[in-house]
């Protein structure tokens, strides 16, 4: 919930408010990128001026810094939605986390798997093609190498 403050409110020292600025200088983070956090419920000022600014406690550093963090594991900004909404439901989060951990690692696996197999098959190719001599340039192929390929894989398709 954002309350609004008036401009004579002086927040406490022990209680500093942070304008977006500042919380961006803070975090290493664009105001821009701030302002769009807030657009996906991943951060709320805890109060905005008659004047329209935004003003966070400094909790919101860590959050911030929290956000960062995640996304540097990969983690998308609606996982992270749902990790922050979890959390503010006043319910442990780290369950779901090791969830989406488990996911992320099943997925990388695959694309693991996925990438070894190009890799073989690209390695054939370079046994395959490492002594066939150069195309005539008046031919008309582009590149009989890769014509070879496409010949072959349009037949198996049939």
């Amino acid at each position: 919930m954002v309350t609004t403050m008036k401009n004579t409110c002086e927040p406490s020292s022990h209680n500093k408010l942070l304008k977006i600025g500042e919380l961006a200088q803070k975090t290493d983070v664009a105001v821009g990128t701030i302002r769009y956090y807030e657009t996906l419920g991943l951060l709320e000022p805890v109060h905005r001026s008659e004047s329209g600014y935004r003003y966070y406690n400094t909790d919101a550093i860590k959050r911030v810094k929290f956000i960062k963090k995640a996304q540097s594991l990969q983690f998308s900004l609606s996982e992270i939605q749902q990790v922050l909404g979890v959390r503010d439901r006043g319910n442990p989060a780290c369950p779901l986390v090791r969830d989406l951990l488990n996911q992320k690692i099943a997925h990388l696996e695959n694309q693991i798997y996925q990438m070894q197999t190009l890799k073989a098959e690209l390695e054939t190719y370079r046994e395959q093609w490492e002594d066939k001599p150069l195309d005539d340039p008046y031919s008309q192929k582009l590149c009989s190498l890769i014509e070879q390929v496409a010949d072959k894989d349009i037949s198996v398709e049939k």
